[in-house]
């Protein structure tokens, strides 16, 4: 294969390869093997321009007509003429799918559909990288500046998925670029010429100076690059990561053993009005509770606490083991009304998040895998790449109903709780507290004027629930929505935890799913549009209490209501005598239950008896076939050098080559499975020697002695009776002395020299060769076969063109 046709191939590959970070954003995958054939088709349109050849400019015009074509083929049929040629029209729809796949992108979470938009951005930026890196790396010869658009095309992928897959993608997207430095090295090389050592048959190794001075630049290269692949592999790795996304993965615990690690300030919002605004409520959790009503039962995920005037963020604290009963919850007094109830949850398996969506105050939790316990905001953060991604979990958890005169009593918070939880940026504008400070006026204690707060938000205040606007976080989204008194749970919970800080009263936001929606069979649904932000208030003797100032969604709590029952006391160690140790068998209604299905077997709180899974039933059969067989790939091309080297021994030695072939071929196959044998070790073969010539060689540099050495003379003298008698006369036992020498050249070598030996040998550059050959001789059958063509056209025309000859 000529330098350029390997160049042309190497670029293919590296495209491909950076264009698997997109893998993530879409689901189903099989765009992308459409736009791999796609790549190849322009890649070959640009070969067949070059070997003509045609100018640089040309060449790369008609690889943009070959895009257009295919991708009108692909996306526009219809429109085309004769079903393939663009048309006015074909151009107009490209700028409706265009705009229908912008749409789309804003409007679905990630991983998103696969429509005829989304798909026409994906193969068609694929196609553009891929013409501009054939162009760069092979048109213009110029390999390390195709560098530019394969980076383009991979930090875009990585930046909209969060790093889903993250080093996976990374190291192909590398591996990607190294091999087509290496090409253009080699090729660069090979325009020197070829260095002989001697008279030696086609395809090996020379030997001596001249050779090693040949092979140290690309030995050079080779070290250099994968020393530059380790170092971007291992520092981003030991460097902190700051993740986001409510619903991707965000960021994750460390360390391992009691109290070890931390995990890191994150900001969980940035997905949440996506999250709202999709077309389809996809389910993202089902539970199964033995609550009696579950308008209170929020699945938490965390708490942010800290607000530095531009977002609300999760402060950075320690994390420990999961102990079997949780730490009691800050502030909870015993004679504070309790009922402990179970649930059972079950994640889908697209739904991947670091922190474990549970009520609050959990008691205990029973899950596998690898979870760290964050005492403070009593979350469960994975550690290691843990994710919810499938999970089933039981939670124990308290729901708290404390009174009206239990909250209106409350002595005043801890100093040093109230220190941090009533801090407020110094940019934080007066109107914040100016009006709140107007809402509460003649409030006597804190607990009134939480109430009030919400009250204004939910019902007297004049605001509308919208998930269009603008998400900010920051203090002057805060000041926008008082004025425009318009927006989400965002600016509701951020708004009003920011007014009740002004006021000296805690407060923290916290991020999670309403209950969701019963079931049929008694189960909960959760899906993408319950994900909600709420505020907590902190109250000495009940602790972090749940207040909903967002019109139009959720359930505000009993003791904010004029009529909050007042229950009795409980011990909160201990289950309420109103909540069954069994699930109990009989649904009931909760506020969001719809009318048809409060009738007898309706929807209400269930069993938990066992969490049901999903009825999301995950990714496609074809998507995990295909995830299978790409890590079946991965796993195996590094072993495929192994594996032919195991093939060729076999071949070489086996009792099917003794019975087939003559004691000639034998002893000739023999010798060449020792001369490799050597050469995997570090002993390159030399054709300029005799085989007695080459065995001492072999003895020499290869440190054998005894048996192992003999064997080697034996069959170098076998060889050269077979090549050079009268009447040949070969040897016997020649396979066993080439086992014999194998496993003393193995007992001579160093660690690393057998390691690499086996899973790297050297002679198995011989497959380059053979390939290498066979493509030299298809071509020189091919240009005869035109030439013969030619001249009998000729002779049928009366015409006579003298024949191209290319060197």
């Amino acid at each position: 294969m000529s330098g350029r046709g390997r160049l042309a191939l190497c670029a293919l590959a590296a495209t491909l390869m950076s264009a698997g970070a997109l893998v993530p954003l879409v689901e189903p995958a099989y765009w992308l093997l459409q736009a791999g054939c796609m790549v190849g088709v322009m890649s070959g349109v640009g070969a067949l321009a070059r070997r003509v050849p045609l100018a640089r400019a040309t060449t790369v015009a008609l690889q943009g007509l070959s895009v257009l074509l295919m991708l009108t083929v692909a996306f526009a049929r219809d429109r085309a003429l004769l079903g393939f040629v663009p048309t006015p029209g074909v151009l107009g729809d490209f700028v409706g799918l265009l705009t229908e796949g912008g749409d789309d992108v804003g409007r679905y979470a990630i991983p998103a559909p696969a429509t005829d938009g989304i798909r026409l951005m994906l193969i068609g930026g694929v196609l553009l990288i891929g013409l501009a890196v054939d162009a760069i790396a092979v048109t213009f010869r110029s390999a390390a500046a195709a560098g530019l658009p394969l980076l383009a095309l991979y930090s875009v992928a990585a930046g909209l998925s969060g790093g889903a897959g993250g080093w996976l993608w990374f190291l192909l997207a590398a591996v990607g670029y190294l091999l087509l430095l290496l090409a253009e090295g080699r090729d660069r090389l090979s325009q020197w010429g070829r260095i002989f050592g001697g008279t030696r048959a086609p395809g090996r190794f020379a030997s001596g100076p001249e050779a090693a001075e040949r092979r140290a630049p690309v030995r050079t290269g080779r070290r250099i690059g994968v020393v530059a692949l380790g170092v971007a592999l291992a520092v981003p790795a030991a460097l902190p990561a700051l993740d986001g996304g409510l619903l991707a993965e965000a960021g994750g615990g460390r360390g391992s053993g009691s109290g070890g690690g931390t995990i890191s300030a994150v900001n969980p919002l940035v997905s949440l009005q996506d999250n709202l605004n999709q077309p389809e409520d996809r389910e993202a959790l089902r539970y199964k509770t033995n609550a009696k009503d579950t308008q209170d039962l929020y699945l938490r995920i965390m708490a942010l606490d800290k607000f530095d005037g531009t977002s609300w963020r999760f402060s950075q604290r320690s994390v420990e083991d999961v102990p079997k009963r949780l730490p009691g919850a800050p502030g909870l007094r015993s004679d504070v009304s309790t009922t402990e109830v179970t649930t059972n949850i079950s994640a889908a398996g697209w739904y991947r998040q670091n922190y474990l969506p549970m009520p609050y105050p959990a008691t205990e939790v029973e899950i596998a895998g690898r979870w760290r316990f964050e005492p403070t905001g009593r979350t469960l953060v994975g550690d290691r790449g843990q994710s919810t991604r499938g999970a089933r979990y039981e939670v124990g958890s308290l729901l708290v109903r404390p009174t009206k005169d239990q909250l209106a009593s409350a002595p005043e918070a801890p100093t040093a709780l109230r220190r941090e939880y009533t801090r407020i940026p110094a940019i934080l504008p007066d109107v914040v507290r100016e009006t709140a400070l107007s809402v509460t006026e003649g409030a006597t204690n804190d607990y009134e004027r939480a109430v009030r707060l919400q009250d204004w938000f939910a019902l007297d205040g004049g605001f509308s629930y919208n998930t269009e606007v603008d998400s900010g976080t920051g203090v002057a989204a805060i000041t926008r929505f008082l004025q425009n008194k318009e927006g989400f749970c965002v600016h509701f919970s951020f708004a009003m935890a920011a007014m009740a800080r002004t006021l000296g009263i805690p407060a923290r936001v916290a991020v999670g799913f309403t209950p969701g929606t019963p079931q049929s069979d008694g189960s909960m649904s959760v899906g993408l549009r319950d994900a909600h932000a709420w505020p907590e208030v902190y109250f000495e003797g009940v602790g972090w209490t749940r207040f909903e100032p967002t019109p139009s969604r959720g359930s505000a709590p009993d003791y904010t209501r004029p009529d909050a029952p007042v229950d009795g006391p409980t011990d909160p160690s201990s289950p309420d005598a109103a909540a069954s140790d069994t699930p109990s068998a009989e649904p009931s209604a909760s506020d969001s239950c719809p009318a048809e299905g409060r009738q007898p077997a309706g929807c209400g709180a269930a069993v938990a008896d066992g969490a049901v899974p999903p009825t999301d039933a995950g990714p496609p059969v074809g998507t995990v076939a295909g995830i299978v067989l790409g890590a079946l790939a991965i796993l195996l091309i590094p072993l495929l050098p192994l594996l032919w080297r195991l093939r060729v021994r076999a071949l070489r030695l086996g009792p099917g080559r003794r019975a087939a072939e003559d004691a000639s071929a034998r002893t000739l196959a023999a010798w060449r499975e020792i001369t490799d044998t050597a050469w995997d070790h570090g002993v390159p073969p030399d054709g300029a020697r005799t085989p007695r010539s080459a065995a001492a060689e072999i003895v020499r540099l290869g440190g054998l002695e005894g048996p192992p050495a003999e064997a080697v003379h034996r069959v170098a003298g076998a060889v050269e009776r077979v090549l050079y008698a009268p009447e040949p006369r070969p040897g016997t036992g020649l396979a066993e002395d080439a086992r014999l020498v194998r496993a003393g050249l193995r007992a001579a070598s160093g660690r690393w020299t057998r390691l690499r030996a086996l899973l790297a040998p050297r002679s198995s550059v011989r497959v380059v060769w053979a390939v290498s050959e066979g493509s030299r001789r298809l071509n020189a059958r091919w240009a005869a076969r035109l030439g013969a063509v030619g001249a009998r056209w000729s002779a049928a025309t009366g015409r006579w063109r003298p024949s191209r000859q290319r060197g």
